[in-house]
């Protein structure tokens, strides 16, 4: 069973998206197919089909969750240090083409959201950028974008 490694928070939001799903939206979608049961004939009862449909989904997503927090490898990032970027490093870039600075969180998976500067461990550029260190220039093939050149000029841990 490979490991999921995520930060504290991102297992936090994993077992509240769990919790909520297995208290609220299931019971929500079991008393809708109760009340379209009511309505008769099931087989052209869109309102039941679209009930079931839901259930499909949140029965799927509570076992994908449970799967996830059951496979949670958490990494206290405040208890990292060092120059080397790993899992957990907040790491500051320039763009080598237009000096435009940006600042990302090496982050799990689940946890990844560029818009707040989360950056998934799986990504490319995360990819590129572990086992460096500040002075360093990153390279990566980009979709869309092509070849980018990146100059590594901080790393934290907090």
């Amino acid at each position: 069973m490979k490991k999921l490694p995520m930060t504290a928070g991102g297992l936090q939001r994993l077992q509240e998206e769990l919790k909520h799903l297995k208290t609220v939206e299931r019971h929500a979608v079991i008393k809708a197919i109760s009340e379209a049961r009511e309505h008769g004939d099931l087989s052209e009862n869109a309102e039941y089909h679209s009930a079931r449909e839901r259930q499909g989904f949140i029965e799927g997503r509570i076992k994908e969750l449970e799967d996830k927090v059951a496979r949670a490898e958490v990494i206290d990032v405040s208890t990292l240090s060092g120059t080397d970027i790993k899992f957990g490093a907040t790491v500051t870039l320039i763009d080598d083409e237009t000096d435009e600075k940006m600042t990302y969180q090496i982050v799990g998976v689940d946890e990844a959201d560029i818009k707040k500067g989360l950056l998934s461990i799986n990504s490319p550029l995360a990819r590129a950028l572990i086992g460096k260190s500040v002075g360093d220039t990153c390279d990566i093939a980009t979709p869309g974008k092509g070849h980018k050149s990146y100059e590594i000029i901080g790393v934290l841990y907090h």
